[in-house]
């Protein structure tokens, strides 16, 4: 079964969800986001469905945004901020439990659709980053979650330089919870996926409501709201020009 751009399996009661848009390394492009959304909504209805586990095709499990076409004004930042929220998230309004297995490149969005998982487990060859400085922009989901997971200092260091880590150093700083042999990584995360149900169901949907009950709030709402500001300065304008000409940014703090 296909939703969008995603493969959507039910295998031993689990719904594996495999981005595959090799060709712009499983970015968040309409396809990807639409295929996340429905595939979610599929695994939440499906009562033989007791966990989501979540990767990449290829090289990537997710690069980040799609930012290709996209328009530069204020009414269309916003709403193409509330759809990348919206897919971002899923995870934690998910009533399932979702692991995400990450095999590659897990950049901007693609961490943050990571991190909105209640697990990750990580090949030793996946790398994981906020590069939105780069281009004159702050990781919308990242910038009011990833503080919270590997503390202030760290996602200030990370957002700020935009520079990837290692699987070894996301494991180091409790971004993920497993890091494994790259060609294991669907073993090993299929054997977590069966501890995890091996428990009753409700039990588990329990524990994970209630850690994250206090998810999904104003702050999501004031990401959606602030971030038109920051893609209407000049230098974000520039950098996103300058990643899609491939060509080093010039920015001048406007």
């Amino acid at each position: 079964m296909q939703f969008g751009q995603v493969l959507y399996e039910k295998k031993e009661g689990i719904a594996i969800l495999t981005l595959d848009n090799q060709a712009q390394l499983n970015a968040l492009s309409p396809g990807i986001r639409q295929g996340i959304i429905e595939s979610f909504a599929e695994a939440d209805r499906d009562d033989e469905v007791q966990l989501v586990i979540v990767t990449g095709e290829g090289r990537a499990f997710c690069a980040g945004a799609d930012i290709t076409g996209l328009k530069m004004d204020a009414p269309n930042i916003k709403r193409f901020m509330k759809d990348v929220l919206e897919v971002l998230n899923v995870g934690e309004r998910s009533i399932k439990p979702a692991i995400a297995a990450v095999n590659g490149l897990a950049l901007g969005g693609g961490l943050e659709l990571a991190i909105g998982c209640d697990i990750i487990i990580a090949s030793d060859k996946a790398q994981f980053g906020v590069p939105e400085a780069k281009i004159g922009l702050v990781p919308g989901f990242g910038i009011i979650r990833l503080h919270q997971i590997v503390g202030r200092a760290k996602a200030k260091e990370m957002i700020m330089t935009g520079d990837p880590i290692s699987a070894e150093e996301a494991l180091r700083i409790h971004l993920v919870n497993k890091v494994v042999p790259h060609d294991s990584l669907m073993e090993e995360t299929m054997a977590m996926a069966k501890r995890i149900m091996a428990n009753p169901p409700l039990t588990v949907q329990f524990g994970k409501a209630t850690v994250n009950r206090e998810l999904g709030g104003e702050e999501l709402v004031y990401a959606r709201d602030s971030m038109p500001y920051i893609f209407g300065t000049e230098d974000a304008k520039e950098g996103i020009a300058a990643f899609l000409e491939k060509r080093k940014p010039v920015f001048k703090g406007k």
